[in-house]
C-alpha cells in the first residue's frame, strides 16, 4: 500500500513538471468531485485587476492566499466596492492567519446554539388562550393529568403566580418559588407511590427557558430599525424588503411582537393533546406569515419590482427564523494599510499584554512590509537569517511608530518567524484551509455567522484569538 502511494505521488510530481501552481491545484480539486467544473488563470492578481477590472464582478466569495501587500490592497478595494466577501489566508510556520472582509452580509438561518422556544405564555394569542383556559387540571384523572403537555402546566401556574404577585417571576429566587408551586401540584399514583408525573418535572425544568417577557430581541430590533430597512430603495436585497414587511407587521397586526415561529419543543404528553396544541401554534404562525407575505408583495409593487421576485417560501422561512436574523458588517482590509484612516487603538491596547495573540498580527504585517521592500520572506535563504532579523525588526518598528505603539516587549517572535523562512507546515495549512472552507460555505449558503474580522492561530499552544479592526 505504501509503495503504491509513493508511486502515485511520484507520478503526480512527474505530471506536474512544467505546470503552474494554479493548474495543478485545479486538477487536484477536480479529482475530489467529478461533477465540479473549474478553470485557472496563470496571471498575477495585479494584472487581472488592471487588464480585466470586471473579472471579479460575478464571484460569490473570493479566497486569497499569500498575496503581496500591493495586490491585497487592490483586491480588497475592488471587492469592497462590489460587496463581495474576501477571505485572506496566510500560513507561516506554526502560525495561521485568517482575515474576513465583508461589507454587508445578511443571514436568516444563523443556527444559534441555544434557541429559545417562542411560546407566548405571558401574552397568549386568542386561540391559544381559549384552548388553555378550557383545560381544568383539577378535574382530570391521574392518567390524563400525567399526560398534559408541560406548556399547559406552565400557563396554569403562571396565572396563579401573576394573580398573587402581579407580574412575571424575574429573579432566581422568584423562579425557584414558582418551581415549588409546580412541584406542589404534582400527583402520585394511588397504586404506586413512587410513580411521579414526568410532565410536571419537565415543566419545572422549563421555567428558566420558557417563562419570560415576550418582546422583540435587541439584535432583531437593531435590524428592523436599520436605515436600509426603514428607507427601502430599489437597490435593497430581498432580505431588507422582507424585514420591512416584518417591521410593518410588528407595528400594526402583531401588537409589537414578531410573527410566531409555530414550532413546539418535544414534551411528554398524550398524542392527541400535543397535536392539538401543535396545530394551534402552527395555524397562528401560518396566519402571521400570510400577513407578512401580503405586505411583502405590496412593498415589491411600490418599489416597481416583479411581485414574484420574492417567493412565499422565502417569507415563511424568514418568519420562522426572524428572532435570530443577523447582519454582519466588517471593515475594509485596505484601510489597515492607510495610517490616516486606520484606528490602531485595539493594537495598542492588546500589546500591553505580552502574551496577547495580537503580536502575531503585528509580525505578519511586518513580514508583508519586508516582502514589499526585499521581494522575499525573512529567513528564506539560510545565509541571510541573521541579517533578515535586523531588517524585519526595522519593518516592524516602522509599523509600530505609525500606530503610535511602543517597541515589542520581546524579540523572540521576530527570531522565530525568520527561522520559519516563509515555509508552510502542512498541518497548520490544513487546519487553516478547513476553517476557510467553513467560512466559504457560510457565505455561499447564507447560513451561520462568519468569523468576525481577524482570526489568528498558534499551532504550538493550540491557542487562537479574534480581533476586530
Amino acid at each position: 500500500m505504501v509503495k503504491r502511494l509513493l508511486m502515485k505521488i511520484s507520478e503526480q510530481k512527474a505530471d506536474s513538471v512544467g505546470k503552474s501552481r494554479a493548474q495543478v491545484a485545479m486538477q487536484m480539486l477536480l479529482e475530489l468531485n467529478s461533477d465540479v467544473r473549474g478553470d485557472y488563470i496563470d496571471e498575477e492578481p495585479e494584472q487581472i485587476l488592471y487588464n480585466s477590472p470586471d473579472f471579479f464582478n460575478n464571484f460569490t466569495v473570493v479566497v486569497a492566499t499569500s498575496l503581496i501587500e500591493k495586490s491585497l490592497i487592490l483586491l480588497s478595494q475592488r471587492l469592497w466596492k462590489l460587496n463581495i466577501p474576501l477571505i485572506v489566508c496566510r500560513s507561516i510556520g506554526f502560525i495561521g492567519y485568517l482575515r474576513i472582509q465583508v461589507k454587508d452580509h445578511t443571514i436568516i438561518e444563523t443556527h444559534p446554539d441555544n434557541e429559545t422556544p417562542d411560546l407566548r405564555l405571558d401574552k397568549p394569542f386568542g386561540t391559544l388562550k381559549k384552548h388553555l383556559d378550557s383545560i381544568n387540571l383539577d378535574e382530570m384523572s391521574f392518567k390524563d393529568h400525567s399526560h398534559v403537555p408541560y406548556l399547559v402546566i406552565l400557563y396554569k401556574f403562571l396565572e396563579k403566580w401573576i394573580k398573587e404577585k402581579g407580574e412575571l417571576p424575574k429573579t432566581y429566587k422568584e423562579k425557584q418559588q414558582l418551581k415549588e408551586m409546580i412541584k406542589g401540584g404534582m400527583r402520585r399514583d394511588e397504586n404506586d407511590t413512587k410513580n411521579s408525573e414526568e410532565n410536571f418535572e419537565e415543566a419545572i425544568k422549563a421555567v428558566n427557558t420558557c417563562i419570560g417577557h415576550t418582546k422583540i430581541p435587541d439584535n432583531v430590533a437593531s435590524v428592523l430599525n436599520d436605515e436600509q430597512c426603514v428607507n427601502l430603495t430599489t437597490k435593497n436585497s430581498s432580505f431588507w424588503i422582507i424585514a420591512k414587511a416584518i417591521k410593518d407587521f410588528c407595528e400594526n397586526e402583531g401588537g409589537g411582537l414578531l410573527p410566531l415561529k409555530g414550532t413546539l419543543p418535544d414534551m411528554t404528553a398524550d398524542t392527541e393533546k400535543y397535536i392539538m396544541l401543535q396545530q394551534i401554534y402552527h395555524k397562528q404562525a401560518a396566519a402571521d406569515a400570510e400577513v407578512v407575505w401580503r405586505r411583502t408583495v405590496q412593498l415589491l409593487r411600490q418599489l416597481g419590482k416583479p411581485s414574484d421576485s420574492i417567493s412565499e417560501r422565502d417569507v415563511k422561512l424568514f418568519c420562522r427564523h426572524v428572532s435570530d436574523i443577523h447582519v454582519e458588517r466588517g471593515t475594509c482590509i485596505a484601510d489597515e494599510y492607510d495610517s490616516k484612516v486606520f484606528d490602531a487603538s485595539n493594537i495598542v491596547q492588546s500589546l500591553e499584554d505580552p502574551e496577547s495573540m495580537m503580536i502575531y498580527y503585528v509580525v505578519l504585517r511586518g513580514i508583508e512590509k519586508f516582502q514589499t521592500e526585499y521581494n522575499s520572506y525573512p529567513g528564506e535563504f539560510d545565509d541571510q537569517v541573521e541579517p533578515d532579523i535586523v531588517k524585519l525588526k526595522a519593518c516592524i518598528s516602522k509599523l509600530l511608530i505609525e500606530w503610535g505603539c511602543g517597541p515589542l516587549a520581546k524579540d523572540d517572535y521576530v527570531h522565530e518567524f525568520c527561522r520559519f523562512g516563509g515555509s508552510e507546515l502542512h498541518s497548520v495549512s490544513a487546519f487553516l484551509g478547513g476553517l476557510a472552507a467553513q467560512e466559504v460555505i457560510k457565505f455561499v449558503t447564507n447560513q451561520y455567522k462568519p468569523v468576525q474580522n481577524t482570526f489568528v492561530y498558534d499551532a504550538v499552544t493550540s491557542n487562537s484569538g479574534t480581533f476586530f479592526f
